[in-house]
């Protein structure tokens, strides 16, 4: 066997490659090639930010520690002090088989707490944890629960280990859970009844599996059977930070824990309790629960009395006199929903009245009546020119174009503007189809065919017959939901008179001149507001500042509350006291988006009854739906129905509410175990949230007339079916017709006296196309009345009646 031989070989080259650079600064180069395309949070400005020391980093983080340690003191010193607000604990029973005065019993046995539990709020000190806590007991009343929830830091939802959550009891959380809620405990009782004890585990694993379907974060469901879990939750309620709610918190509210009715007239009626949020201002209005808004006469401090030693051991309890905080001035805001009637604007409108032209021969389309003039006015073909050529110029071209060469291609009509929604032909001009291309021959018919005017009889079998197979096809698909259908003995127009045609749903503009004669009375004397954003800005910054410090225990004196309101005033119901922001009484067309919720199956009619909570208030509407969005025009269509899963704006008319404030629209139903529907009858139909009102925002509702084609040459089709008498057809010559398909197309001349016509298109069409014109009409909101009494009463079984048929009336 050889041995092993050293190999050699030699180097591929005598160069030597040099080391790289070693610099102390990292170039930008340097530093964008180490990012490797990586972009920072935070974006650093200066050179000093971009390379920071140790020291740096650490001073950086220690102030952010502060800084937050700070605003957490901030968000807890209400409740720090012997004079500290209490903690508001609500505790809202889900199940029928609950006992919520055992169940407090059992949270304040865990820390030997001794006080006896009563029916309304009442106070508890732990003193372990150096706080206080307020419960407000509830009983499975969805009102009663809805404003202990609205006011409370904590919500404690009680479960039964052996009774299933109801109807009532999930309409209780899901309304808690959207009209905001803050920090959220879950409790389950008699849990030692399961038996046997190895499956109890599995019934809490089960609860917790339903409470997390509305929660997500409940996790933890506490035993009030063992003292330990009780003693963790107390701790929780005592050092856990409550999350708040923002609408609420922008504002100044208050715990009713005591009403004192005056025993004469001139007495104001003073209720107490502790300022909790923003400051509470004696120039605000305030709104109390059920019972209205009210102006406040004074505020004056209601210190609770406390004992103090002096000579030799004596107690003796410490009172303050009427000490008063802070009394209105003259910027003090009124009770007036609607600005004063003036009678300039009186005469203004009585002379727009008396100046109605005289009788006009067209439709209203756009802004404009056409075919009203005295003179005919005459046709002039549009000329084909340069782009840029101004007016003047095209008075310099000649008019000696060929007949092919007179249809022009109108692309640049089209909106180039995104919207939400792709338009449809029914919308105008932006759901119209390209047009076709121009013939190489003639476009002008030279021959046009006889007209034979039909029988009457046969004529009104045959509209029958078209009637019913149109029929089906509509309720199974629903191509045309704005479509209505005219019996041949009505004039469409009288029928239609307060209807117009607009080129484009988006687009054109809407004459507000031809609405005054239709307008609410009260339209002109609502709130006006130009600049939503700032005046909303002005007003939530004014609550910053001054007021009753939050924290304070106060008697609030209000004027005029009616005295019957003492008979109906429950102890074991809460009463909430909510400061209004200014203008917040003021009536005016306010917007909501509303979304159908998906518990509820059946499709909300527009103009029906519902019952809507936004904030503090509740209000009886007949809200109307149109499409969200905005258009150039700031016209939106109207829709009838709002159907499961869909979302739209709700409007009518009631005081505005600043800020995004959710909403809840309730709605009264007959229950009936036939269909499945529960036995509740009220239920959540939707939920929303405020948004910019204005009374600008026109709401369009369409109807869409449709005819038939009868005969078809080309592009020029006979129509039929649309419209009866000939009188009609010349009334709407001016509107623009429209097909499934997306053709477009004018009305050319009249044919007999049943309501045919010739019409061109822009294309040829197919003899199973519909052929439709769009009317448009302002519908106005209506008003809202304040909603009083308990959401739910026994046997409240209101049948809804069906409120505005779908007519054009």
């Amino acid at each position: 066997m050889p041995s092993a031989v050293a190999t050699h070989s030699h180097r591929p080259t005598t160069k030597v490659a040099p080391k790289s650079f070693k610099s102390k600064k990292a170039t930008k180069g340097a530093l964008r090639d180490q990012a490797k395309g990586k972009v920072p949070n935070e974006r650093r400005k200066t050179p000093h930010q971009q390379v920071m020391s140790k020291f740096d980093r650490r001073n950086q983080a220690k102030q952010r520690q502060l800084a937050k340690h700070r605003e957490h003191q901030k968000e807890t010193s209400v409740f720090s002090g012997r004079d500290g607000a209490p903690r508001i604990v609500a505790v809202v029973p889900l199940c029928t088989d609950i006992d919520v005065p055992a169940a407090i019993s059992n949270l304040n046995g865990s820390l030997d707490i001794e006080s006896e539990v009563s029916e309304t709020s009442f106070r508890v000190s732990v003193d372990r944890f150096k706080q206080k806590l307020q419960y407000v007991p509830v009983n499975r009343d969805l009102t009663a629960c809805i404003d202990a929830a609205r006011v409370a830091d904590y919500v404690v939802f009680v479960l039964s280990s052996e009774v299933e959550v109801d109807a009532l009891g999930e309409l209780i959380i899901r309304s808690i859970e959207n009209q905001g809620m803050s920090t959220l405990f879950t409790v389950v009782q008699n849990l030692d009844k399961i038996q046997p004890a190895k499956a109890r585990p599995d019934v809490v694993k089960s609860l917790a599996s339903f409470m997390t379907h509305f929660h997500p974060g409940q996790e933890k469901i506490y035993s009030l059977d063992s003292r330990q879990e009780c003693a963790n939750l107390m701790r929780s309620l005592c050092t856990t930070t409550p999350k708040g709610i923002n609408w609420r918190d922008q504002r100044s509210w208050m715990l009713v824990d005591e009403v004192q009715w005056p025993s004469t007239a001139d007495e104001s009626t003073v209720l107490t309790g502790v300022v909790r949020g923003k400051g509470l201002k004696a120039d605000r209005l305030v709104h109390v629960g059920d019972w209205g808004t009210f102006q406040i006469e004074k505020i004056t401090a209601a210190p609770l009395p406390t004992k103090s030693r002096k000579d030799g051991g004596m107690a003796v309890d410490a009172t303050e006199g009427d000490n008063v905080l802070e009394v209105p001035d003259e910027d003090q805001d009124d009770l007036a929903e609607l600005a004063p009637e003036e009678i300039v604007m009186d005469d203004v409108d009585a002379e727009a009245d008396t100046k109605e032209p005289s009788s006009k021969k067209g439709v209203l389309l756009d802004d404009h009546h056409y075919f009203s003039e005295e003179e005919r006015e005459e046709y002039t073909a549009p000329k084909k020119l340069p782009k840029g050529t101004s007016s003047y110029q095209a008075a310099w071209f000649l008019d000696d174009v060929s007949d092919s060469e007179s249809e022009l291609d109108d692309e640049e009509m089209e909106d180039a503007q995104d919207e939400d929604m792709p338009a449809a032909p029914e919308d105008g001009m932006e759901g119209l189809a390209q047009k076709e291309a121009t013939e190489a021959a003639m476009s002008e018919y030279p021959q046009s065919e006889m007209f034979v005017e039909p029988n009457e009889d046969d004529d009104a079998a045959g509209l029958e017959a078209y009637r019913a197979r149109k029929r089906d096809e509509i309720e199974d698909d629903k191509e045309f939901p704005d479509e209505i259908e005219l019996h041949p003995n009505v004039l469409a127009r009288e029928r239609l008179a307060k209807y117009r045609g607009l080129k484009s749903l988006r687009t054109s503009p809407w004459n507000t001149e031809e609405d005054r004669p239709y307008q609410p009375e009260e339209w002109s004397r609502l709130l006006q507001i130009s600049d939503y954003q700032s005046s909303r800005n002005r007003s939530i910054r004014e609550a910053l500042v001054g007021g009753v410090t939050p924290g304070t225990r106060v008697h609030v004196h209000l004027k005029g509350v009616p005295r019957d309101l003492e008979k109906s005033y429950t102890p074991s119901h809460p009463v909430t006291l909510f400061s209004l922001l200014r203008h917040e009484n003021k009536k005016t067309s306010v917007n909501f988006d509303i979304t159908h919720k998906e518990d509820y199956e059946k499709s909300i009619k527009a103009k029906e009854e519902l019952i809507i909570q936004c904030g503090p208030r509740r209000f009886i509407v007949n809200p109307l739906f149109s499409l969200s969005g905005n258009t150039e025009n700031d016209v939106h269509k109207y829709c009838r129905y709002l159907h499961p899963g869909q979302s739209a704006i709700a409007t009518f008319m009631g005081p505005i509410t600043w800020g995004s404030v959710p909403a809840l629209f309730f709605k009264r139903t007959v229950p009936s175990g036939e269909d499945g529907e529960t036995g509740v009858p009220l239920q959540l139909v939707a939920t929303g949230t405020a948004r910019a009102p204005s009374t600008s925002r026109v709401i369009a509702k369409r109807v869409i007339l449709t005819g038939h084609p009868y005969h078809i040459h080309k592009k020029v089709v006979t129509i039929r079916y649309m419209f009866f008498n000939r009188e009609d057809v010349e009334w709407f010559k001016a509107l623009p017709l429209w097909t499934r398909r997306g053709r477009s197309g004018y009305i050319k001349e009249t044919l007999g006296t049943h309501g045919y016509f010739k019409a061109n298109f822009d294309g040829r069409i197919n003899p199973q196309d519909a052929v439709g014109v769009s009317l448009y009409k302002r519908v106005w909101p209506r008003s809202a009345v304040p909603f009083t009494g308990p959401l739910l009463e026994e046997g409240a079984t209101e049948v809804q009646n069906e409120v505005m048929d779908e007519d054009i009336q």
